[in-house]
């Protein structure tokens, strides 16, 4: 199987395009509500959870779903209007509170409410979490902060390794992973209730180690080919370095999305997303590092060739050389 990643390059990029532009337009509705893209957990916006599930047990206790509405009633006579209700399991038999800041006695009050409401509940599987505001958003500036620094020493290491286009363009292809994962997650979270908790961002930072990791296998690749054949076109040296190394990404890809497949069919509540956002941010990395680098890179050099200047913007010949430089040898970008 041979791709045509250049003569099809306005597909790929519109496909991504695509799911970006569905993505933002969630992420705006989502702000709207939330005053963030990601409808945020409790580990960012502080406060309390009660996950509260029926004692089964209890003759005729689970004959019908908990409805929302009474769970509702209870919240607004307490003075908590406005918290969130989400139910989980197919079932209908657990609900998940999520409230401002409760003492001990408002939620054992709360708790009380809830259970002469909606029938008895199951002590064993009850949790109760709480988390300050200040607690809420150091975790968050942390997380950013982390990214920021990841992406930082990313591009040093690339244009070290490689040239400043070459880096900066694998900073796009990197960008372009964070944003399709938020964008599906955004949506997730608007369908289905989601909440982007701490493992979200632990999840960012490993998806942005591992996608830029086969976008440095095909730009090692491409500059392999420009040594060894000056004579061929960039566009020419790109399609046949993806070429060469689609193997090799797609099998990595793989072997790591499966386990993570069974985390997502198997494992708990939490783990479960962590591992979806991780098999999208895979699946994003290894599009971007095929059809969205090694593409912008043929254009970026097509169009550097044509002007005359590098992607620094020195004078510089296809292999980025600079105009007045003695070249011993073939030359190695």
């Amino acid at each position: 199987m041979k791709l045509n990643v250049i003569k099809q390059r306005t597909l790929w990029w519109g496909i991504s395009g695509a799911v970006i532009l569905i993505g933002m337009a969630s992420m705006a509705f989502s702000w709207q509500q939330y005053n963030a893209p990601i409808k945020p957990s409790l580990d960012f916006i502080g406060g309390t959870r009660l996950q509260l599930t029926r004692d089964c047990s209890v003759a005729s206790n689970c004959d019908r779903p908990i409805e929302i509405s009474e769970v509702r009633q209870v919240l607004d006579a307490q003075g908590y209007s406005g918290s969130s209700i989400q139910l989980l399991g197919d079932d209908g038999q657990s609900v998940v509170v999520r409230t401002s800041n409760l003492d001990v006695d408002q939620r054992d009050a709360l708790q009380s409410g809830l259970e002469e409401a909606i029938g008895t509940l199951d002590s064993d599987s009850t949790q109760n979490d709480t988390v300050g505001p200040v607690l809420g958003k150091q975790l968050l500036q942390t997380g950013l902060l982390s990214l920021i620094v990841s992406f930082a020493l990313i591009a040093a290491y690339l244009s070290l390794r490689f040239k400043l286009d070459y880096a900066i363009l694998a900073i796009v292809a990197l960008l372009h992973d964070l944003l399709v994962t938020l964008s599906v997650f955004s949506i997730l979270s608007l369908v289905i209730g989601y909440e982007a908790d701490s493992l979200f961002i632990v999840a960012l930072l490993t998806i942005v180690g591992f996608s830029v990791n086969d976008t440095v296998v095909i730009y090692d690749r491409i500059r392999e080919s420009l040594t060894l054949h000056p004579d061929h076109t960039i566009n020419q040296i790109v399609e046949d370095s993806v070429n060469d190394t689609l193997g090799r990404s797609i099998n990595t890809t793989l072997t790591t999305v499966l386990p993570l497949l069974s985390i997502v069919l198997f494992g708990g509540e939490s783990l479960k997303f962590f591992a979806l956002a991780l098999i999208t941010g895979f699946i994003a990395g290894v599009y971007s590092s095929i059809f969205i680098a090694s593409t912008l890179l043929a254009w970026w050099r097509s169009r550097s060739e044509t002007d005359g200047f590098g992607g620094d913007g020195f004078e510089e010949d296809r292999y980025g050389n600079s105009a007045d430089e003695p070249v011993d040898s073939a030359p190695v970008v």
